[in-house]
């Protein structure tokens, strides 16, 4: 197979091993004919298409008569949004690596080390993606670098990846309209588009904040191990909730520095906001276009509460992945609370620059991040 972005194989990580896992593991797409998979990659495709115009009309966050660099849209399947992510997973996290390459080096035996762990964090990663890879039904991805398989809008712009059998799978599932749900599912991903081509520091302010949270990682050997011995051993307790009620934390959480947590809260912050103005996006624009969005809204929302299995919730609840579907929530609430308070106008106040995103408790109380942007800029 051809390699991820170059030597897949060497240093921290074997990239193609990866892959490989991913996608021997993932599991079979629905059964399509060949007729009805082109005819489903084309109608995502107009549907993409038409959510461009619905979106920006909706936000206002293009101004009119500019456009900004596009960037593709790409129907992808399980395999295809597998490579996508290993490379930009490659992209974000190779500083980190470089380094502790860098630390292995100098210790006894180090080379044969990160060969060995370089393979075994390999197919580790490849059995976490290959969990994903049947859920995600579209995804804004945009640290990956361009390749031809792999095309980018201008100007380090990302692309839209729609992962066509598992929108067929959901679709099938729930029992709605598929030209219905197609399209509904191509406005939430396309108001992630939106973002990132209307606000063009959004990108690297996102990317800066990861790097910042990677740089704070302990890089010794025996400090990560520790730590996750530490984490294993608080999620064996079996403790339903942590302190004054909040969710006991996840392994993702336990292994933060004091400093990363920081960082971490303003990651929270701006993901509940992405998510959330999508899912309000998605319900502003949905009953005008979308005939049947009361019904998929009110069945996809029992399937993100339930999730597929108790093998399911108990991995979403390890990988931190139910704090995913709190952001929905509680983004959505913000930007419901802002719109009816400013305007959309007023809201898009928060694409201004990084310093006008709410904070984690701004999220929560959407009148303090007014308050602090609206009272200040027009005093």
């Amino acid at each position: 197979m051809t390699s991820i972005g170059g030597a897949g194989t060497s240093g921290m990580v074997d990239w193609n091993l990866a892959v490989t896992t991913a996608t021997r593991l993932v599991r079979p797409g629905p059964e399509v004919t060949r007729e009805e998979a082109r005819e489903v990659v084309a109608e995502l495709r107009r549907h993409a298409r038409a959510a461009e115009d619905h979106v920006r009309g909706y936000t206002r966050m293009i101004p009119e008569g500019h456009t900004p660099d596009d960037t593709p849209v790409l129907v992808v399947d399980r395999a295809g949004w597998i490579k996508a992510n290993v490379a930009g997973f490659r992209e974000l996290l190779s500083p980190l690596l470089d380094k502790m390459k860098e630390r292995r080096s100098t210790t006894p035996g180090g080379t044969v080390l990160s060969a060995v762990g370089g393979k075994v964090t390999g197919v580790e990663l490849g059995m976490l993606l290959s969990f994903l890879a049947s859920r995600i039904l579209g995804q804004y991805e945009t640290f990956a670098p361009a390749t031809r398989e792999l095309p980018a809008g201008t100007d380090g712009g990302g692309r839209l990846l729609l992962v066509a059998p598992n929108i067929v799978h959901v679709e099938r599932e729930l029992d709605v309209s598929p030209h219905d749900f197609r399209l509904w599912v191509c406005l939430h991903e396309e108001t992630h588009r939106t973002q990132f081509t209307g606000v063009p520091w959004l990108r690297d302010h996102l990317q800066g904040e990861i790097q910042s949270f990677l740089a704070a990682t302990d890089v010794d050997p025996s400090t990560v191990v520790e730590r996750l011995r530490e984490a294993a051993q608080a999620l064996a307790g079996g403790r339903p909730e942590g302190e004054q009620g909040e969710p006991s934390p996840s392994l993702v959480e336990l292994v933060q520095t004091p400093e990363q947590r920081e960082i971490l809260g303003r990651l929270t912050a701006v993901m509940s906001l992405l998510e959330g103005h999508a899912d309000y996006v998605m319900d502003g624009v949905g009953p005008d276009v979308v005939p049947s969005v009361t019904e998929i809204r009110e069945k996809f929302q029992q399937r993100r509460a339930r999730g597929a299995s108790r093998l399911d919730l108990a991995l979403r609840k390890l990988l931190g992945l139910d704090a995913k579907l709190r952001q929905y929530r509680d983004g959505e609430r913000f930007v419901r609370a802002v719109v009816d308070q400013v305007g959309m106008d007023g809201f898009n106040r928060v694409w201004t620059s990084p310093n006008t995103l709410p904070t984690k408790t701004e999220i929560a109380r959407p009148a303090d991040w007014v308050a602090r942007v609206h009272r200040k800029a027009d005093s």
